[in-house]
């Protein structure tokens, strides 16, 4: 077992199940991780070898890693309406400050920025897209050229989001 210790700002929210980031990165369903913040802003985390594992422990370690400074918006840097394979797509391009953003209150001010420019996302099922490109999509591709949320997708649980790496009711649409 390994423990990392990363002291993180206080806006975190207090329990945070990261465990689906390491399913969409792929191969690491074995154990699941956890974070939880401490009074001391800091959040341990601790992974779980699976059984017939070559992670020995003699070969793991304890380490204490520091969060980027805080990113400052804006965080979008294009929003637009395009046409794709399956109908109408959103593309949005985040900022490089946008791709390192962390918490809620950088989430909620990035989703601002896309409705201001194209107001008509606020739909059903589009929030949650771009929620999922938020929480995982910046981990799993990070350097993603755009993020595309399509109004048709079918609305669906968080889980289901993530299993689908956020394009629920089918793969991403080509651009045309």
């Amino acid at each position: 077992m390994a423990s990392v210790r990363v002291p993180v700002p206080a806006r975190f929210p207090v329990v945070t199940t990261v465990g689906v980031w390491l399913a969409l990165l792929g191969g690491c369903s074995a154990g699941s991780v956890t974070a939880v913040q401490t009074a001391a802003s800091s959040v341990p985390v601790t992974t779980t070898a699976a059984a017939g594992s070559t992670t020995t422990p003699s070969s793991t370690r304890s380490s204490t890693s520091t969060v980027r400074p805080a990113a400052t918006p804006p965080f979008i840097s294009q929003v637009q309406w395009v046409s794709g394979s399956g109908g109408r797509s959103l593309h949005i391009v985040p900022t490089a400050s946008g791709r390192t953003a962390q918490g809620t209150a950088d989430a909620e001010e990035a989703w601002a920025e896309v409705l201001r420019v194209a107001p008509d996302a606020e739909q059903p099922g589009m929030r949650a897209q771009f929620d999922c490109h938020w929480r995982y999509a910046r981990v799993v591709e990070p350097d993603k050229p755009s993020w595309n949320l399509e109004p048709w997708r079918p609305v669906v649980t968080e889980s289901q989001m993530a299993d689908a790496r956020c394009n629920p009711g089918g793969p991403e649409s080509a651009e045309t």
